[in-house]
């Protein structure tokens, strides 16, 4: 799931976001009032999102941004004239005042956009190293020799030898190079 913090330079204001997100089913895994603070919270979590002002005290937003471990993004609250300005690349931005259902349906696009990319990620297929391209293609080569089929057969009963198995496409292919050497 994706880790929630809270940041804003009062601890009224980082108070007042954590408990909006509470009463709306999110959970918050810290609310901070410094970057520093913020920073360590997120090196505990794999991923996440961080709402935040623009402004705390040993830092602003694009220092934290500059910081900011790999799978975390911003959300970014600020006054209409500090995002008129310009806002980083890739910090989605909303403006005060801030409207509860904004801010809720923000972050509900937020995390559902994550979780579609998890998924196609865990959708596509795994890249294979050369090592590994050259042993599947050498138990298909075996096979089409021994058993006389096409490069598609031999693929497609690889393929159904680690659907049946419960194993990997490269691990079938070891299996078939072993089973074919005795």
């Amino acid at each position: 799931m994706t880790g929630l913090i809270v940041l804003f330079g009062k601890t009224e204001e980082a108070h007042g976001i954590r408990s909006l997100l509470i009463r709306n089913g999110y959970e918050v895994a810290a609310a901070c009032t410094t970057g520093a603070q913020a920073l360590a919270q997120a090196d505990e979590l794999d991923e996440g999102i961080i709402i935040c002002g623009y402004k705390y005290a040993d830092m602003i937003y694009s220092d934290l941004l500059e910081e900011l471990p790999k799978g975390f993004e911003l959300l970014l609250v600020a006054s209409g004239a500090r995002i008129e300005e310009g806002v980083e690349d890739g910090v989605v931005a909303l403006a005060m005042p801030l409207k509860a259902s904004e801010l809720i349906g923000t972050l509900g696009m937020m995390i559902g956009r994550r979780e579609r990319e998890k998924k196609k990620a865990r959708m596509s297929p795994k890249k294979r190293s050369p090592e590994e391209i050259a042993l599947l293609d050498r138990a298909k080569a075996v096979l089409m020799e021994r058993n006389h089929m096409s490069e598609a057969e031999a693929h497609r009963y690889i393929q159904k030898c680690s659907m049946d198995t419960g194993t990997g496409l490269i691990e079938s292919a070891q299996m078939v190079l072993a089973m074919m050497d005795n």
